[in-house]
């Protein structure tokens, strides 16, 4: 048995996410920061039928992020699949002329030091299994800047780099690297937004293993 790693956990799409793959046999590791609520949220799983545990880290420390995927590869089983998709923090979605430098550095710690602080703490399991799935999951401004939210704009464009220079590299091993944009807000009953149409189009993309970048909706005009 094998493990889903979902960095940035909660009860919406995180949640969605870990049923769907829960569902399909894998176990499933839920990293966000607080504690408490990963505990209630792998407990539901784990009523529906799911091994699931929780595991508090913060994105932008390093070695916690670091130490919570190690816990969790210890206690269930290779990552095969790590899934980032941590909600940005309200400070990253200013105007672009009202972004700071600190701003900046909060963005970038989360959003490009954060994934490849995961990725390069999953990737040997990945190699030793001989297969893998990063799964990277970002708003409409990961493929298109928003001058709107500055902080995103900038650190999705290192994270979407960084993901599609993995996807180049990584394929000839078995490891395929996708980037998902959700434009606009992830709604329940929403025709393409709803967290259980996402958490089967994330299926999809691990199971297909198709082109590096999918949209799960046309970008408005």
């Amino acid at each position: 048995m094998t493990t889903i790693a979902i960095v940035g956990a909660g009860p919406g799409l995180g949640a969605a996410v870990a049923r769907r793959f829960g569902a399909e046999g894998f176990d499933v590791a839920l990293v966000a920061r607080n504690q408490e609520r990963l505990h209630a949220l792998a407990a539901g799983l784990r009523d529906g039928g799911a091994t699931a545990r929780g595991y508090a880290a913060d994105v932008r420390d390093p070695r916690s992020l670091a130490a919570a995927l190690d816990q969790a590869a210890q206690d269930l089983g290779p990552i095969e699949v790590l899934e980032y998709s941590p909600i940005p923090q309200r400070e990253f979605l200013r105007p672009v002329l009202e972004t700071t430098t600190d701003d900046l550095t909060a963005a970038v710690e989360f959003s490009v030091l954060g994934p490849v602080t995961a990725v390069r703490q999953v990737l040997p399991g990945m190699r030793a299994l001989g297969r893998g799935t990063v799964l990277f999951v970002n708003g409409g401004s990961g493929a298109r800047p928003n001058p709107r939210v500055g902080g995103t704009s900038i650190a999705f464009a290192g994270e979407s780099a960084y993901a599609s220079m993995l996807h180049d590299v990584l394929a000839p091993e078995g490891i395929h690297v996708a980037q998902l944009i959700i434009p606009g807000a992830i709604t329940p009953g929403h025709a393409t937004n709803d967290p259980a149409t996402l958490a089967g189009t994330l299926w999809g993309m691990h199971t297909g293993r198709g082109d590096f970048r999918v949209f799960s909706e046309e970008l408005p005009a």
